[in-house]
């Protein structure tokens, strides 16, 4: 559908209506209309946006999926996005999802596992229960660290998309696409702070929230929730011990195991009995001294969905599509598509 693209390509190259009608000499109405679908193009004109928007014809007039119905969680009331950055992201959420679900519907659908139910699950006021039964919805061990958090949610089901966004201010976001879950999470963060804001979003989804409660209250106990999940109280004892006087440089390869931040670690340590809130504190104070508020060192591997890209090779593979379609489908080059997809004899 050309009005998505248009829209998408024009918010990913952080364009308003009004500068790409300057450049291509027309008005800002005009490109409106192309945008909501009440006037189509000439070829000429499509030429012209495309090349003011550095893209290629054929991806504006890619074909969208008719049959998918989106419904995209809200952003927080407090989010610093502005309304552009938030329609970007949704539009690349839409435009993501309707190539993936293409391969999915050229395979057929059983290739996705069936999603777990969402927000079924009760509150407890206790995040340490809490997280423990967000686990066991997920068929998951009640304590020990998550090796691949990303590869785990594929597996069960649950659509992960990473969005390239070049705002700290975003952190993620949750929706359905054919009522299929998805989480959405900034490309741009660490890999500690997707995998917390992954379980996060995943807290949303899968827990009943009252609507008494309010917004930064919900935030606070998802947050918990997260923690909770990510370094239960047990591992917590088992791996720092009951009592700690300091926090000592030996905690960070707990929280290299565990995969999260020593922000993080430092919390569940403080919630845990572990160390008082005075260490908690002064551990803060030094560690924002040093940058690490914005910029912690990232001490684990960057975790990356596979399911689209092994989904797209394996019908390449079968012959359910060109290589060709598999580079546009992943927006890829045809030889990635090949290296990917055929063995080389070296003897």
């Amino acid at each position: 559908m050309f009005s998505k693209n248009l829209k998408y390509y024009r918010l990913k190259n952080k364009m308003t209506m009004k500068e790409l009608a300057e450049q291509i000499d027309m008005t800002s109405m005009a490109v409106s209309n192309y945008e909501s679908g009440k006037r189509k193009p000439d070829m000429e004109v499509i030429k012209q946006m495309a090349k003011a928007l550095g893209v290629r014809v054929s991806d504006f007039l890619a074909v969208r999926n008719q049959n998918l119905v989106f419904y995209h969680g809200e952003f927080r009331k407090n989010s610093k996005l502005s309304v552009s950055q938030q329609d970007y992201v949704r539009e690349s959420v839409e435009e993501y999802f309707n190539r993936f679900m293409t391969i999915v519907e050229i395979l057929g659908g059983e290739v996705l596992p069936d999603a777990p139910a969402t927000t079924v699950l009760k509150l407890s006021n206790d995040s340490e229960s809490d997280a423990q039964l967000l686990r066991k919805h997920l068929n998951l061990a009640i304590d020990g660290p998550i090796d691949n958090l990303t590869e785990i949610l594929e597996n069960k089901g649950i659509l992960v998309y990473f969005c390239d966004i070049d705002n700290d201010k975003f952190s993620g976001m949750n929706g359905f696409v054919n009522d299929r879950p998805y989480i959405v999470v900034n490309n741009n963060m660490s890999p500690e702070r997707n995998r917390s804001t992954i379980i996060h979003e995943l807290s949303h989804l899968m827990f009943e929230w009252p609507d008494i409660i309010e917004d930064s209250r919900i935030e606070e106990v998802a947050t918990a929730i997260g923690g909770a999940f990510l370094l239960p109280k047990t591992d917590a004892i088992r791996e720092l011990g009951i009592r700690r006087t300091a926090v000592s440089k030996d905690m960070l390869l707990v929280a290299q195991e565990y995969g999260i931040s020593m922000y993080m670690l430092v919390k569940r340590a403080q919630l845990s009995g572990i160390i008082t809130t005075s260490t908690a504190r002064d551990f803060y104070i030094a560690a924002s001294s040093a940058g690490w508020r914005k910029n912690e060192p990232v001490r684990i591997k960057k975790e990356s969905p596979i399911l689209f890209e092994q989904l797209v090779y394996r019908a390449v593979n079968e012959n359910e599509i060109s290589i060709q379609r598999g580079a546009e489908l992943l927006r890829t080059t045809y030889d990635e598509v090949v290296s990917h997809c055929y063995f080389i004899e070296v003897l």
